[in-house]
């Protein structure tokens, strides 16, 4: 079941919110010679926006080839003058999918790119959950400055091995879309440099698509969570997992392993927020821990366990993601970088969650369950109308 391939000789930062990932992404792109593929489920042209798409319109005015994908939904409200900007100073740009409508129920049209990947001269790479907008740049807020507490999220630099993973993931899909779309595929650069040994930590690209790739990525971390002795700490933006992930979970705690999830606090997606209460109640019968993030929205798809076994990526764990989007994670066997992102997670769960205690969890008013229980069958009703109705995962 286990589908990682290892590359030794990583060396891998750890990148928390925008205001770290930021100026790494714009510093790596500024320095680039030959060749930029950025890859982004949404780009917003705000601060955060306008700063990363003046460093790829830079490095385009040196001669380096940019290559920017984009997905159709989810920058569908990018101004079309923004894009014109940016390819007539030389910035390639592919959308990723039509421009559709949020209700439409086809399989087909709800497989989106939801990767946020970067890869600079085939040395650096950068893989996460940070979309290109602005940490404070809440829907439904207008912008404040400093007075809006971040989006929690985070996103790893990589320089060794295994950027030659994500650079071929980056240019074949590349490829594969620019045909699509009747494109010559790239402007061509030179050939990248075989990566040598960069420093000591262990890590695996993983990828979910559509063809051999379908499960990979909830793979690894079941093949985690089977393995775990201690302690699993599971933080992620949105949580709605098949019964097998569940059940895995639950076998977990019943091994005396901690079992820890740091979710979603604020509502932002009505349905999904609540269809998730749904499942607490196993999940507290099982001894299993519960905080939900309360600070700001909270977008980390990141994972802890044992002390040594991490990832950090764009796959939610849920039916979207694991059934439907492009995802990419890195797996990352270090206890250095372990202990950091798990310190980092404590925190945010000591100082800006809510623990969920099951005796309060027990006592909810009527009206909240059978809100939690309809928004529950219905996600499960969207799930089979997309196509997954015979999906046992999901029920």
């Amino acid at each position: 079941m286990t589908t990682e391939h290892f590359l030794s000789g990583n060396s891998i930062r750890l990148l928390k919110n925008g205001e770290e990932y930021f100026p790494a992404l714009e510093t790596a792109i500024d320095r680039a010679t030959h060749e930029v593929f950025l890859e982004t489920y949404i780009f917003e042209p705000d601060r955060a926006g306008i700063r990363i798409g003046e460093a790829l319109k830079r490095a385009a005015g040196r001669g380096v080839a940019v290559h920017l994908m984009l997905d159709g939904f989810g920058s569908r409200t990018l101004p079309e003058a923004f894009v014109d900007e940016m390819e007539r100073t030389g910035v390639h740009v592919l959308f990723f999918g039509q421009k559709i409508s949020p209700w439409t129920l086809r399989r087909s049209r709800l497989r989106r790119l939801h990767r946020k990947l970067a890869v600079i001269d085939a040395e650096v790479g950068f893989v996460g959950g940070i979309n290109i907008i602005d940490d404070r740049n809440i829907p439904g807020i207008p912008l404040k400055g400093e007075n809006i507490p971040p989006r929690f999220d985070y996103a790893v630099e990589i320089i060794g091995p295994l950027v030659s993973d994500i650079y071929h993931s980056v240019k074949n899909l590349w490829i594969l879309r620019a045909w699509m779309h009747f494109q010559k595929p790239w402007k061509e650069s030179a050939s990248p440099k075989s990566q040598s040994r960069s420093g000591n930590q262990s890590a695996a690209f993983l990828v979910r698509d559509n063809l051999r790739h379908r499960r990979n990525i909830e793979f690894a971390y079941m093949h985690a969570i089977g393995s775990a002795k201690k302690e699993i700490i599971i933080a992620n933006a949105y949580f709605f997992p098949g019964l097998s992930f569940r059940h895995a979970l639950l076998d977990a705690a019943s091994r005396g392993v901690r079992v820890v999830l740091l979710l979603q606090g604020k509502v932002e997606y009505l349905l999904l927020h609540y269809a998730t209460r749904a499942l607490y109640g196993k999940f507290f019968d099982s001894g299993i821990e519960i905080y939900e993030y309360h600070r700001s929205l909270m977008h980390a798809k990141v994972a802890v366990i044992d002390h040594h076994w991490t990832t950090v990526g764009s796959s939610n764990i849920d039916p979207f993601s694991l059934l439907l989007a492009r995802e990419a994670n890195v797996v990352i066997k270090d206890d250095a970088f372990a202990l950091e992102l798990r310190a980092s997670l404590i925190d945010a769960m000591e100082q800006d969650s809510r623990r969920l205690l099951p005796d309060s969890w027990a006592k909810q008013p009527l009206a909240l369950r059978f809100l939690t229980w309809l928004s529950y069958g219905f996600v499960r009703f969207l799930t089979g109308m997309a196509g997954y109705g015979r999906d046992h995962e999901f029920r």
